[in-house]
C-alpha cells in the first residue's frame, strides 16, 4: 500500500503539471478524425506524449494511452491514460470534461485518477480507498434507492449498430425514466464514474469498453466502496464491454431494468 500511495503522488504532481496547458487548450478544433462523431484535438497528441514521459521517466513504468497505444493490459503493471476525456466537451467549450490515468495490475485497476481541471475537482484512489476529493478523504457509498439517484447514462444515436444498439439504449434511457426521472448525460465517462464514486450520481451505464475510459473510473468507485460490474452484472474487467457502475442497492436495481429491456426489446425483435 505505501508503494501505491507513492505512485499516487507522483501520478498527481504529473496531472497537475499537465492541468494549465489543459485549460489553456479548450475550445480547440478537431485535429485527427478517428472514426464517425470521433476524433483528437492536437491538445491529446500533445498531453500524452507529455505525461507518458514524465510518468515513465518517474516511475519506470509503461504508458498505454487512448492515441498513442503500449502494452498489453492483461498482464504486467501499466499506466493507462485518456490525455482528453470528453473531447466533444472539451472542442465545443464545455467544463465537463478531464484527464484520466489509472495504473492497472494484470488487467486490475489498483490506483485511480480522474482531474477536472475546468471544475477544479480532482478525484483519487488506491485500491481498497479511500477516496479522495482534492486531497481530502470522503465517506464510503451508502446504500440507496434508484427512486431517489440521480443517474449518468451513457450517450447514443438511435440508429447505431454495433455491440450495443442504439434502439437498447432508448428503451433502456425510457424505462430507466419511470423509475427515476433525474438521467444525467454529460458526455464524459470519467465525470460519470467520478461522480459516481462521491455519490453525487447514484449510478452510472457506460456503453463504452475503452480502458483509457473505463479504468480510473472503476478503480475509484471500487474504492469508494459501489458496486462495478458490466451490463450483464458480470464482475467488470479490463476487456469488459461495458460498465455499470453504482451504490449499493441502486446497483441491483439497473441490473434488473438492463434485463428487463433486454427482453423486451430482444421480444419485439423477434415479432
Amino acid at each position: 500500500m505505501a508503494e501505491l500511495a507513492e505512485l499516487l503522488s507522483i501520478a498527481s504532481d504529473v496531472l497537475d503539471s499537465a492541468a494549465p496547458r489543459f485549460a489553456e487548450g479548450i475550445g480547440a478544433p478537431s485535429a485527427v478524425e478517428k472514426g464517425r462523431n470521433d476524433f483528437a484535438t492536437e491538445l491529446d497528441l500533445e498531453l500524452e506524449r507529455t505525461i507518458s514521459q514524465r510518468l515513465a521517466e518517474r516511475t519506470g513504468i509503461p504508458v498505454h494511452g487512448e492515441e498513442f497505444g503500449g502494452p498489453q493490459l492483461t498482464s504486467g503493471t501499466t499506466w493507462v491514460l485518456d490525455p482528453i476525456d470528453g473531447t466533444f466537451n472539451y472542442s465545443a467549450g464545455s467544463p465537463m470534461c478531464g484527464m484520466l490515468l489509472a495504473l492497472v495490475r494484470d488487467g486490475v485497476p489498483v490506483i485511480g485518477l480522474t482531474w477536472l481541471p475546468i471544475l477544479g475537482q480532482r478525484y483519487a484512489a488506491i485500491q481498497d480507498g479511500p477516496l479522495l476529493l482534492n486531497g481530502n478523504p470522503l465517506p464510503s457509498l451508502a446504500p440507496a434507492k434508484l427512486a431517489t439517484a440521480m443517474i449518468g447514462f451513457g450517450s447514443f444515436n438511435i440508429d447505431g449498430a454495433g455491440r450495443i444498439p442504439g434502439i437498447f439504449r432508448f428503451n433502456l434511457l425510457g424505462a430507466l425514466s419511470r423509475l427515476s426521472g433525474r438521467q444525467r448525460m454529460y458526455g464524459s465517462t470519467g465525470l460519470d464514474l467520478a461522480y459516481t464514486a462521491s455519490g453525487i450520481l447514484g449510478g452510472s451505464v457506460v456503453f463504452g469498453h475503452h480502458p483509457w475510459d473505463n479504468a480510473a473510473g472503476v478503480a475509484l468507485v471500487r474504492a469508494a466502496g459501489g458496486v462495478v460490474t458490466d451490463l450483464l452484472g458480470k464482475d467488470w474487467t479490463i476487456e469488459s464491454g461495458s460498465v455499470l457502475a453504482a451504490a449499493p442497492g441502486v446497483h441491483e436495481e439497473l441490473l434488473d431494468l438492463i434485463a428487463e429491456t433486454a427482453d423486451r426489446v430482444r421480444g419485439e425483435v423477434e415479432q
